[in-house]
This record gives C-alpha cells, structure tokens and sequence, in this order.
C-alpha cells in the first residue's frame, strides 16, 4: 500500500514539474530608455505555449497596461520590472531592471570671474554656505577637521570649532537657525546653534552610504554620499525620506560631494572634478554642466585631490561663490553658456 502511494506522489510531482518545466518563459524590455520615450513591456513564452494573464509591476507598483507606458513622472535611475505569469493553474515571476535617461542631454556653461576674495589654503573644504553676510565652511582631513564662520573680505576666521580626531569632517548646511554637519564614514551629523557653535545633538543617517554633501530646499534637507544619489530628509527626524538618482541622456554622474540650491535647482560638485552639476530635484535629470576649469590653476592648487569643492549662494543679491579643497581664494562667478 505505502509502495503505490509513494509511485501515486512521485507520478503526480513529476506531472507536476513537467507542466511548469514546459513554459520558457521571458520578460522583454530594453535596458536603458528615456523618459519621453513610451516604456513597452512583454512577457514571451519560448515554445508556444497559452498563458492565462500577466500583471506588470514597475518597483513593486502595478501598471494597468504594458505597451506605450507614459514614464515621463518617474525618477531617473535603476527601475525594478517584474512580471507576474498565469498559466495552468499555477504562476511565476520575472524581474528585469531597467535604466531611465534624462529626455535631452546637458546644456554646458562655462563662467566669467567677477569678484575673488582671500581663503585659507589649509582648509580642506567640504562644505561651504554663505549666510548673513559671512561665509560659513566645513573643513575635512582627520586630526583638522573643523566648523568655522569667516569674513568675506579678508577670509579671516571669527569663530570656529574643532572636531574631535576621529571625525572626518563634510558637507554642510544651514536651516531655520540650525547648522547642519556631516561626517565622512562614522555615519553621524551634528547640529550646532548658529550664534554660538554649541553642539545641541547628533544624528544618525539612515540608508545613505556615508556623509559628503549637504544643503537645503524649503522643507527638506539634501544629502549626497559620494554615489549617484542624492537624499531628501526632514530636517526634525532627519529621516530619509526620499532619493533621486543623477543622469544625462547617456549615464549617470558617480561621487556627487559638494551641493548647493540655487533657483530651485541642485549645484552639485563631482569629487575629483572641476565641474558643477545642475540637476533636477525633482527626477535626477542633469540639466547642465559648468565647466570651471582654470579655477583651481588660479587658487594655488592642481592634482586631483585638491579640486573645487565648495558652492555657496547668496540669494539676495544673487551672487554665487565657489572654491576648493586648500584653495587659496573663493570666487564669485557668472555662468555662461556655451
């Protein structure tokens, strides 16, 4: 009796594993495509046989078609495509990942000096705001790191703090009285009362890779971390709450360091690179390149790790000030374009 019934079981799981092994199953889309392009979708089953339905996902959300997608809304960036398959009673899914590019490629800027002022050519700059008439700066390198407030005119150095050694020093920004202050690799920001430079708290970052950039739009708190990435988090929890990813039409723009927001728009510095970037907040998308090279020849520096790293907007009289890792000067700067 136990003999036909383990015959009986061993019949029906091979019935079983040879209805499923029959259906070769593919999930069709292109690799890259950009978002004013429409976005098809197919499932393909190799040897002809009948499928009952599929649904379509786009990041774990269901589509309700999948020819002619309007993709125009999504952010830029690795995109999860899955597809659930049903046929004979049983299903299987099918994930593929997808690519979307900017719809144009870049505008490219150049620039035209207008002013130059004093830096400190110790500063290995890493964060750079201007604010009420000063120039505030965060300063990297292990054993130096620092938070200082400096004048414009003279560069001179009116209050400061130093890290403790193990900090390696970021990005930074100020919001609503607030400075904001990332480390590099401990995974920990501070915030400082602004008159006084007194530590108030720490916080801990989320599902970011480390701490490069820092600046602010009106709600959110912008953060890079040295990848394709860009993070938005409220600035009272300093929860991540959302990222976007940068791309051109072609690939996307690795090591974002330095940010500022200017006009509604993303500056970002490239690490190793003496270029800003202009980016969408909105989708990634990198509207623009500004070509500043020469800069870096002109503040007593060269080599790859002594690059222009710092942005800074004045809003009010819309000026915008650039300068670098040891550099000694800042730079007040027109874009132009080519």
């Amino acid at each position: 009796m136990y003999r036909y019934a383990f015959l009986a079981l061993t019949a029906l799981l091979v019935l079983s594993a040879s209805c499923s092994d029959k259906y070769k199953l593919q999930l069709n889309t292109p690799k890259t495509i950009q978002i004013d392009e429409p976005l098809s979708i197919s499932v393909r089953e190799k040897n002809g046989n009948p499928i009952d339905s599929v649904q379509y996902f786009i990041n774990g959300q269901a589509v309700e078609s999948n020819e002619d997608l309007n993709i125009s809304d999504y952010r830029l960036g690795k995109q999860a495509i899955s597809a659930t398959i049903y046929f004979e009673g049983e299903k299987r899914q099918l994930n593929n990942t997808v690519y979307f590019l900017a719809a144009e490629a870049p505008k490219v800027y150049g620039y035209e000096i207008v002013n130059e002022f004093p830096h400190d050519d110790k500063a290995f700059t890493q964060g750079f705001v201007y604010h009420d008439g000063y120039f505030y700066e965060s300063t990297g390198q292990f054993g130096e790191s620092t938070l200082r407030k400096t004048e414009i005119e003279t560069g001179k150095v009116i209050r400061k703090v130093d890290l403790d050694k193990k900090y390696f020093g970021e990005g930074m920004t100020i919001y609503n009285g607030k400075i904001y202050q990332l480390t590099w690799r401990k995974k920990v920001g501070f915030i400082y009362d602004i008159d006084s430079f007194e530590l108030e708290r720490t916080f801990d970052y989320g599902k970011s890779k480390e701490g490069w950039g820092l600046t602010h739009d009106k709600e959110h708190l912008i953060k890079t971390d040295g990848t394709e990435r860009i993070w938005f988090l409220d600035p009272e929890t300093l929860v991540e709450s959302r990222y976007i990813e940068t791309y051109t039409n072609k690939r996307k723009a690795e090591k974002l360091n330095e940010l500022e927001f200017v006009k509604g728009k993303i500056y970002a510095n490239i690490w190793q690179q003496n270029s800003i970037l202009i980016v969408n907040p909105r989708n990634g998308t990198i509207e623009a390149i500004v070509n500043l090279k020469g800069l870096q020849s002109k503040a007593g520096q060269e080599g790859e790790d002594y690059v222009l790293n710092g942005i800074a907007y004045d809003e009010s009289t819309d000026r915008l000030f650039v300068t670098g890792k040891n550099w000694n000067k800042v730079f007040e700067i027109k874009l132009t374009e080519k």
